[in-house]
């Protein structure tokens, strides 16, 4: 039996993720693995760190990388910081909202769901009504929900969860590295992001953050493995984390000067993102989040040049994500399917109640460029006129041009 060589078609990944990674990412993936204890990978680790701080916008100490994906990510940070029985609020406006009810149940959470319409945002004073009511431990919510394009503002849910003295656990998986984000200023206790959207490297690792309320918790709950545990370990006084390889305890260890053995470094994802997050402060963070909120405008120009219109509430739009509806006489797998096999071009359909309905643009990381933005729009274009949806031949793109001409 012949098995086949990996050689896959060319795309060009206009999805919410993931997206094309940076080609210096890739490059870096190939360099000579190294041991995980080796000074020049422990250092590489250090700077990872470093880095990752100025992308998120903060001091604290607990910033690192986990070996798992975006939503494990999440899942390691929930369950180190929510205890059995704990009051948690989840403001939920998508898919991704129901996701973290889903995790915090299985941690034995106390869980308030609260929920918006599809396309819609929470107004702080709807999070503050149900914190007056109190004894709430922490709110856990979605900056960029991409199941419906929209962005949770977060500042004054900062001010408002430090006034009740509740924890905000915020998911920054789909904005972090695409969208201005101020972990310390805004008060967010925790952020998690995954790599394979702004980040534009694989998928496979997830960057979190979070300062001394939650570590202190995360330590009280510390328990060493007997196999590597010294005389100076003590048990924590708090109920253990309930996963091993996910426990932000020993992972503190793992990442610290101490290097307590815990797991087996994903080498080549450590090089991957040490690149990727070198690219994007070399670029600039201010530049960077310029280029996509220009790339979003360009191409929501074009959408509605072909008379397209755009889902959700303007207002509160991530300029990383698009969300269009689907126009009449075409249905979602044609036009996604045609986009793919005749231009190579992938965007995402949608979940829930919007499964159907709208299709999903992503403008994201090494992906949002000015010519992926013009392509995808030329490439819908035809596609619709295809299909005898009537559209202004040409229209989309040059609605692009101008705004690009006018930066």
């Amino acid at each position: 039996m012949q098995f086949k060589e990996i050689n896959p078609s060319p795309r060009t990944l206009m999805t919410p993720g993931p997206v094309e990674a940076d080609p210096r990412v890739l490059r870096a993936m190939s360099a000579h693995i190294l041991g995980q204890f080796d000074p020049e990978f422990t250092a590489l680790m250090t700077e990872t760190m470093e880095m990752s701080r100025q992308l998120f916008q903060t001091r604290n100490e607990e910033t690192y990388l986990v070996d798992t994906t975006s939503r494990g990510g999440l899942e390691t940070v929930l369950t180190g910081a929510i205890c059995p029985g704990d009051k948690v609020l989840i403001p939920a406006f998508g898919r991704f909202g129901y996701l973290l009810s889903e995790i915090l149940e299985r941690c034995g959470a106390e869980i308030t769901l609260i929920e918006r319409e599809w396309g819609t945002v929470f107004e702080p004073e709807e999070i503050e009504a149900e914190l007056k009511k109190g004894g709430y431990k922490a709110v856990a919510c979605i900056h960029g929900e991409t199941s419906t394009s929209m962005m949770q503002p977060l500042e004054e849910i900062g001010k408002i969860c430090k006034k009740y003295d509740a924890l905000l656990i915020v998911d920054t998986v789909a904005t972090l590295g695409g969208v201005d984000i101020r972990v310390d200023e805004w008060g967010l206790d925790a952020c998690i992001a995954g790599t394979q959207k702004c980040i534009s490297a694989p998928s496979g690792s997830a960057l979190i953050t979070y300062n001394d309320k939650i570590s202190n918790i995360v330590r009280a709950r510390k328990k060493v493995e007997k196999g590597i545990r010294t005389s100076d370990d003590v048990d924590g006084t708090l109920p253990g984390i309930p996963s091993n390889y996910l426990d932000l305890a020993q992972l503190e260890d793992y990442w610290s000067p101490r290097r307590l053995n815990h797991h087996t470094e994903a080498t080549s994802m450590q090089y991957a993102v040490h690149e990727a997050l070198r690219c994007i402060l070399t670029e600039g963070l201010q530049e960077r989040f310029a280029r996509h909120n220009l790339n979003d405008k360009a191409l929501c120009a074009g959408l509605e040049a072909m008379g397209l219109t755009i889902f959700g509430d303007r207002r509160h739009k991530m300029p990383v994500v698009t969300a269009i509806n689907i126009p009449e006489g075409i249905d979602g797998p044609t036009l996604r399917g045609q986009m793919l096999n005749d231009f190579g071009i992938e965007v995402a359909t949608s979940f829930g109640p919007l499964d159907g309905k709208v299709i999903r643009i992503g403008n994201m990381g090494y992906s949002s460029q000015k010519r992926n933005i013009l392509f995808t729009l030329g490439a819908l274009e035809a596609v619709l006129i295809q299909n005898h949806v009537k559209v202004p031949a040409g229209g989309a793109v040059a609605a692009a041009l101008d705004v690009y001409k006018q930066a």
